[in-house]
């Protein structure tokens, strides 16, 4: 609930703080008093217009401040302290002290304050607001609905991670078939095969010449044009061998001796076993070309080739598994839509069975309160879930019904919104009303005034009004006094006690607060509201 309200240099308000209390609290005094100003002071806390022209002549800036805080009143961890500022050229808002856009003020305020005058109704001419307060009115559980949305939302999401449409999966899931295909065809031995391949191929390819080098060689060592090298080592043996001191070097040759033996055993070998083989040289080459296709492809090595290939394996199986999953999705998301659609046609026949019901509440509560041909409707749209919800009134008699949005006077739309908050069953911890009394007297002004004491039961009200009728049945009450000092004109705010509040409603009866049978009749409206006072 608002605590405190504090209006400096605000029109002919200089520097007010008003303290306000739980339950109903009338704010009244004349005419041109400055009792507009306090409710445009709450319409800046709300994110209104800020109008330069409203700061008062001489000051630099205007300033509200609202203190708001649950029942246990200010000080306790719920308090939030809002606050706005009015100068030429520019506006400032704060939440709890810090500096905040407008539109975030205006945000944390709609959930603390509901202000209905004239330019002043913040919520309920809002369409999404009327179908908040008829699923309210109506029990109409939405949550099934809300429920079923996110779950097709979330399929739907998932569907599309999953990437692409069926036939995209279908081209990815061949394409990598084939790759692995193609490289398990090739039959890569190994990372080092296209290495061995090519001392093969070096191999096959010189067979010839490798044979006539090998026996050229093997002639060379056994009976060459120089003669036979054994023969050779052999007379060198003889020539050492007699003397001792010659016996490492006598070792040595014939250690040479053995090994040209060996070397010409392995040439004539490499003669007779070498041989020509056409077939196999062409098939080394064509393995070759095809490892460096493989590797042109997906190398660019054979050992990057078989990385590709696992990758490729990896690849197809979760490609295999999207598509296993999006079959699975297809299906649960027609079970989805078949959900939202139930659940939307719930809601939308709960929405169309309450709305006749509260339009026919608010209309028989419109007719205590002035307004006796008043016509008030509920329309609900004829797409499911029934969202486009309307408010519609007609006030008087002959009069077309027009959206809420569209309804001139701001009394009448200040009544019709307290007929819709009685309706209701819950309320914004604040209301404030403005013209609500607007071209209401009598009886109907005691209706009016009745129903916003009831109002106040379940919320903080704010009345700003010129019935004493209505001002008697608040629980407190507040005068907004004009007068001048120093020759400007300044407005107060002052509390009034039993006695003075007697005064101020005697005032509001007949202009002469002093009088005797204006404060009789005073006391009798006091008493008539059937509220307890403290004693006059």
């Amino acid at each position: 609930m608002l605590w405190e309200l504090r209006v400096r240099d605000l029109g002919v308000i200089d520097d007010v703080t008003v303290e306000l209390g739980p339950g109903m609290t009338a704010l009244t005094g004349e005419t041109g008093a400055g009792k507009t100003l306090v409710v445009h002071a709450l319409s800046l806390l709300l994110g209104g217009r800020a109008d330069p022209s409203m700061v008062r002549a001489g000051a630099a800036e205007a300033l509200v401040e609202g203190r708001f805080a649950g029942s246990r009143g200010p000080g306790g961890d719920d308090e939030v302290v809002l606050a706005r500022s009015v100068a030429p050229g520019r506006s400032r808002a704060w939440v709890d002290g810090r500096m905040v856009p407008a539109a975030a003020l205006a945000e944390r305020a709609a959930a603390l304050v509901e202000l209905h005058g004239q330019h002043q109704h913040r919520t309920l001419v809002v369409p999404a607001a009327q179908r908040q307060a008829l699923d309210q009115f109506g029990e109409v559980d939405t949550r099934p609905l809300a429920a079923a949305r996110a779950r097709l939302h979330q399929l739907e999401e998932e569907a599309a991670a999953l990437g692409g449409d069926a036939a995209a999966r279908a081209r990815q899931a061949d394409l990598l078939r084939y790759q692995i295909d193609e490289i398990e065809r090739a039959a890569v031995a190994g990372a080092d095969e296209d290495g061995e391949l090519a001392a093969e191929e070096d191999r096959l390819a010189s067979a010839s010449a490798v044979r006539a080098a090998a026996g050229a060689a093997r002639h060379a060592l056994t009976g060459g044009d120089d003669g036979d090298v054994g023969s050779g080592l052999a007379a060198v043996s003889a020539l050492l061998a007699p003397h001792a001191a010659l016996a490492p070097f006598d070792r040595r040759v014939r250690s040479l001796q053995a090994e040209v033996a060996d070397l010409v055993t392995e040439l004539r070998s490499v003669e007779e076993e070498w041989e020509d083989d056409p077939e196999r040289l062409a098939d080394v080459r064509a393995r070759r070309q095809l490892l460096v296709e493989l590797c042109r492809k997906y190398g660019p090595t054979l050992a990057d080739v078989l990385a590709f290939a696992d990758g490729a394996r990896s690849d197809l199986a979760g490609v295999l598994a999207r598509e296993d999953r999006a079959g699975q999705i297809d299906r649960e998301l027609v079970d989805a839509r078949s959900e939202v659609a139930a659940a939307a046609a719930a809601v939308g026949g709960s929405r169309r069975t309450a709305a006749p019901v509260l339009g026919a509440a608010v209309e028989a509560t419109l007719r205590t309160l002035a307004l006796p041909g008043a016509r008030f409707t509920v329309e609900v749209g004829p797409d499911d879930p029934g969202d486009a919800v309307v408010f519609g009134l007609g006030a008087n008699t002959g009069e077309p019904v027009l959206p809420l949005a569209r309804v001139a006077s701001g009394g009448e739309l200040s009544r019709t919104m307290l007929a819709l908050r009685l309706a209701l069953t819950s309320h914004p911890d604040v209301l404030v009303f403005d013209e609500v009394d607007t071209g209401v007297g009598g009886a109907a002004a005691q209706a009016v005034g009745a129903a916003l004491a009831r109002l106040a039961a379940s919320s903080q009200v704010l009345v700003v009004t010129h019935l004493p009728q209505v001002a008697a049945y608040a629980d407190h009450q507040v005068a907004v006094v004009k007068h001048e000092d120093g020759g400007r004109t300044r407005s107060a705010v002052v509390p009034l006690d039993a006695e003075t509040r007697v005064v101020e409603l005697a005032r509001m009866l007949s202009g002469s607060p002093e009088s005797d049978s204006a404060r009789r009749h005073a006391r009798e409206l006091l008493a008539a509201s059937n509220r307890p006072r403290p004693a006059a």
